[in-house]
């Protein structure tokens, strides 16, 4: 995957995980949608799925990071 990919997919993740764990959205949708049993589950796969998707960010600007060094130094 390219920087840009790692990077983006990690934002978008985190903001995703992010909503669903400190808002009502995903226990309002759940119980909409009759599956309010699941409710009880969340934590064990929202939090580290928010985990994963920071680290996913962290490589991303690290990959990043990394191409702009390597673009600025002066070849020989």
């Amino acid at each position: 995957m390219k920087d840009k990919t790692v990077l983006k997919t990690g934002i978008i993740g985190t903001a995703i995980a992010a909503v669903c764990c400190f808002t009502p959205i995903l226990v309002v949708a759940l119980g909409i949608a009759g599956l309010s049993a699941w409710l009880g589950w969340l934590d064990y796969v929202l939090f580290p799925a928010m985990a994963v998707f920071l680290a996913m960010t962290a490589y991303g600007f690290y990959l990043r990071r990394k191409n702009a060094e390597s673009i600025s130094e002066p070849r020989s």
